[in-house]
Parts: C-alpha cells; structure tokens; sequence
C-alpha cells in the first residue's frame, strides 16, 4: 500500500448503521473511482463488510479496517481480508497483541504521539481529530517531521482536503461529507453524485 499512490488521495470512511448497505457504498466508491476504503468496526456486521467486499473487489483492492482498537481487532480484521488497518490513536493492545504484520495508518495528533506512532512502525500518521487545528497545524507539525507521511481525518470536506493537501499531506480520509448516509441505507445516486464533484475538486488539486 503506497500512500501517496491512492486515487484522488483519497482514502474513503464507511461507517454505518446497516451491514449490507455499508457494502453496497464500498462497492459504489469502488465503482465510482474511490478505491481506497477503511470499514470502520464500529460499523455493524463491518467484518462482513469486509469479507464480502474482498471477494467482490478482488486480493489487490485497498480495502482495510477502521477504528481498530487491540490486537484482537487486528487478527480479526485480517482474517476477515483487511489489507491495512487504522486506528484512532495509540494503544498497547496493537503493540502486545496478536496483530497481523499488515500496515498501519496510527493515530495521533502531537508531536510526542507522531514519534511514537513512527516509532511503532506506522506507514502513515493519521492526523486525528485534524480539525482540532487545521491545516496551519499540519503545516507546523510538517517542519520537525517532513518526511513522515500524513493523512488528516476529521471533518474534511473537498475545500478543506485541498486545503490539508497544499499544507503537505499525502492523502486525506473523508467520512460522511463523501459518504453521507449511504452506508445507512441513504440513496446511492446521492453519493454517485457526491463522489464525481468530489473526483473534480481533488483531479484539479492534483493537476495544479
């Protein structure tokens, strides 16, 4: 999993209320060009989720699990066909536990949490929550840590993607402002719409 490779460096959130509605959005994001997607845990049925939408997309898809929390989490998630796993920030539990040798975006969000996230071996520091400070925090945070890999999480919509992205970061994850309520049964023409102004907003970003 490259970081910096992902479609319209965009890693795409599902979070939902419904098992099979939240695998009908990951297979519209795929459809629709967002091939990157974490299914968060939270999510009903999410190790379904995940299942279901391995043998769809296929063993190379960027598919992973969100909101993994201990190493349980990890080892399910990884039988279950997660490529990547996210967490929302540090916990001994991924460290000790029965995780997989899959990559980690790790959450943290001060420079004491990004040594140590990078310490554990982190593919990328997930910038969690970034909306606490912004791109100008990113861009602060960038200056003692230039070469470490950020994707901001939180709140982000396609201004402030482009945003995050002019301040360094390698990707953004976006949740409900791309996925909106699709992954609880919400109208998948609405997120087919969504996701081609959000391919327009990022297409020019990165052609800029």
């Amino acid at each position: 999993m490259n970081l910096t490779d992902l479609p319209y460096r965009t890693l795409a959130i599902v979070r939902g209320t419904d098992r099979d509605a939240a695998l009908r959005t990951v297979l519209t994001l795929a459809e629709e060009g967002i091939t990157a997607t974490e299914v968060s845990l939270t999510t009903p049925g999410a190790l379904w989720v995940i299942e279901r939408a391995r043998r769809e997309l296929g063993p190379h898809a960027t598919l992973g699990a969100g909101t993994v929390l201990s190493g349980e989490d990890a080892a399910r998630a990884a039988d279950a066909g997660a490529g990547f796993l996210v967490t929302p920030g540090l916990g001994d539990g991924l460290r000790h536990g029965p995780a997989p040798e899959l990559p980690m975006l790790i959450g943290a969000v001060t420079p004491s949490e990004v040594i140590v996230a990078t310490e554990r071996g982190a593919l990328g520091v997930k910038l969690f929550p970034a909306s606490l400070g912004g791109p100008g925090y990113l861009k602060a945070l960038r200056d003692p840590f230039p070469t470490v890999p950020f994707v901001p999480v939180g709140g982000i919509d396609a201004a402030r993607a482009l945003a995050y992205l002019a301040a360094g970061a390698v990707a953004v994850g976006v949740g409900s402002p791309l996925v909106g309520d699709a992954a609880a049964g919400g109208d998948l023409t609405a997120l087919r719409e969504r996701v081609a102004e959000w391919r327009t907003a990022l297409t020019e970003e990165i052609a800029a």
